[in-house]
């Protein structure tokens, strides 16, 4: 079964068909559009998906980019790429596209690779800032950074306000009597979301009278198993701390498992808050106060830009930084 035999069962031209496949219908009459379908449908026809990209240069392929993933990495172990990844499918899928994942050690081994699948356009899911430029000049898409932090390029960058969240954090936890409070984080020497937010807890210190300084850093990765030894040292640190504050709910899930394990109950022994507000910061045995972020709102704000821009406005300049909240719960105790 080809395009041929479809109009001649139709009486119709080959352009006439096509036209409806592709919903061009304006061009082509109601009952002539309905007789065509209904044949397509009887015989089980089926496009051919390249031949249609080609004529009309356009995949209906999105990219998604999940860059610095090992080899041997599971990626999909950390919820936070699970959520994102899920609410922008679904925002794709809406609009007749379909999305294409690949998750790479370098951002750059990407762009042959997009570039060869015709693309309409990718996002790139927490691209360092050096990556940026490379990625603009060597694909020919439209491209939304998301969780990337490049100041000064002209490009459409989509995220939270993460030095505010880290702000929030050190003061809600200040407003809660805390003066003693640790900061579990990956390396925040890193430019990027993580030092964003590291910069905004320390002011949030700072303007709330709590001392802070680099020797109440624990650096960790963001992973339960490397978290729980965190959390079990900073159980053990002779200085005491009443709360401990970190940047995401994975890591203050395994802080929290380690002191459990050391002995300690939250929050009697010591609060602890989250950031993201992933699902998994309700179902704790102990619910975890966490600083929100709308998973959804930031695909689906990512997902209009790029529609913006395969739709042609190719020179759409946005850098968006949505709001974030604290999210009260059980983790975290007041005291005098």
């Amino acid at each position: 079964m080809n395009l041929k035999t479809i109009a001649k069962m139709a009486g119709v031209s080959t352009a006439t068909v096509s036209n409806v496949i592709n919903g061009n219908t304006s061009k082509v009459s109601e009952e002539t559009s309905k007789r065509v379908l209904e044949i397509i449908k009887e015989t089980d026809y089926k496009p051919n998906a390249l031949a249609r990209s080609l004529a009309k240069n356009e995949s209906r392929l999105i990219g998604l980019v999940v860059p610095y993933v090992g080899e041997q990495e599971v990626f999909l172990v950390n919820p936070y790429y699970s959520i994102m990844i899920a609410e922008l499918e679904k925002f794709v899928r809406k609009r007749d596209y379909y999305l294409i994942l690949r998750c790479v050690a370098d951002c750059a081994s990407m762009i042959p690779l997009l570039s060869s699948w015709n693309v309409d356009g990718a996002f790139f899911l927490g691209a360092m800032e050096n990556d940026v430029e490379g990625i603009i000049k060597g694909l020919d898409a439209p491209v939304v950074f998301l969780d990337t932090y490049a100041p000064g390029s002209n490009t459409v960058r989509v995220g939270i306000d993460d030095y505010r969240g880290g702000y929030l954090s050190a003061r809600y936890l200040a407003g809660k009597g805390h003066r003693r409070i640790a900061l579990a984080i990956p390396d925040p020497s890193v430019p990027g979301v993580v030092n964003e937010r590291y910069r905004g807890f320390s002011d949030g210190c700072r303007e709330s009278g709590v001392e802070f300084s680099d020797e109440d850093v624990f650096v960790t990765d963001t992973t339960f198993e490397m978290s729980i030894g965190v959390g079990q040292d900073i159980a053990h640190d002779p200085r005491n701390y009443t709360a401990v504050a970190t940047m995401s709910d994975v890591v203050a899930l395994g802080v929290s498992e380690g002191m459990r394990q050391f002995g300690m109950h939250l929050p009697e022994d010591m609060s602890v808050i989250g950031f993201d507000n992933l699902p998994q910061a309700e179902y704790a045995a102990v619910r975890l106060t966490t600083v929100a972020q709308d998973f959804g709102a930031k695909a689906q704000m990512a997902g209009e830009s790029l529609m913006r821009m395969i739709e042609g406005e190719r020179d759409l300049v946005l850098d968006e930084h949505l709001p974030i909240r604290v999210i009260e719960r059980q983790s975290v105790l007041e005291i005098s």
